[in-house]
């Protein structure tokens, strides 16, 4: 069975290792090329858009993939939407693995905020030492708010955006541990934590040396994201396309043959 993961996270990149060496299944992963060296993944890998919704069906349709598993992180909604209405043009099952959102604990300090744009505005008017936790293409926002010191950590070199002129770098890829993550805020005297609510366990030892520090964090809220068939976990993943091959028509369960 032809399967399409649309990747980028940890659940896609665990989802992959399971299929790598499944002989009932044929996948290809895609992943959008944000992240300039992505991992090495055991299955074969496509960089790049599709081309929108009409650029994403005929790959589908070129490819003869029977079934798509949406993998992609919590704020990738535009690549969401594509593969919603791409699959449902050509009436093929979907599935969406969705990481559940992080939840305020009694003792965060938490600001929600709608978006990168309103996260800039929430530091406010006094100087202040920020901790951007957020991926390059959201830094340009925070050129609005120039009179803040900030520290960005991002996989990559931010490229040809717009930047506060305040700013330094920090290239480092999760996962992170909770005692580092407390020394570097406490070293660097941060006074504001941005981030995405991205959930899970990788990234999460922010939040929680945040909290024992009793330091504000502005939480940039999470998209409206479709979906197709709601998954929590890359082995969910696994058992709805065991399922989805046992339904199969003949034309395609004789290819796990």
């Amino acid at each position: 069975m032809r399967i399409l993961i649309l990747g980028g996270t940890t659940e896609a990149s665990e989802l992959a290792r399971l299929l790598a060496d499944d002989s009932r299944f044929e996948a290809t992963l895609s992943l959008a090329g944000r992240t300039i060296s992505p991992k090495p993944q055991p299955l074969p890998t496509r960089i790049g858009g599709f081309g929108g919704i009409v650029g994403l069906q005929a790959w589908l349709r070129d490819h003869a993939v029977e079934a798509v598993i949406d993998a992609t992180h919590p704020y990738a909604d535009q690549i969401s939407r594509h593969a919603v209405a791409a699959c449902h043009a050509l009436s093929l099952p979907l599935a969406s693995i969705l990481r559940p959102a992080w939840q305020r604990q009694e003792d965060d300090r938490w600001i929600e905020a709608e978006s990168a744009d309103a996260a800039a505005r929430a530091l406010g008017a006094t100087a202040a030492r920020v901790f951007l936790s957020l991926g390059r293409l959201e830094l340009a926002a925070f050129a609005a708010a120039p009179q803040h010191h900030y520290v960005a950590r991002t996989i990559d070199p931010p490229g040809d955006i717009q930047l506060p002129p305040d700013i330094r770098f920090v290239y480092d890829r999760g996962p992170f541990d909770d005692a580092k993550e407390h020394d570097f805020l406490t070293r660097e005297r941060i006074a504001f934590l941005v981030s995405k609510n991205s959930g899970g366990a990788a990234t999460y030892p922010k939040i929680a040396a945040a909290r024992r520090l009793d330091l504000p964090v502005v939480m940039i809220a999470r998209p409206d994201k479709p979906r197709g068939v709601a998954l929590d976990s890359a082995g969910a993943a696994l058992l709805w396309l065991e399922t989805a091959l046992a339904h199969a028509p003949p034309s395609t369960s004789r290819r796990s043959v």
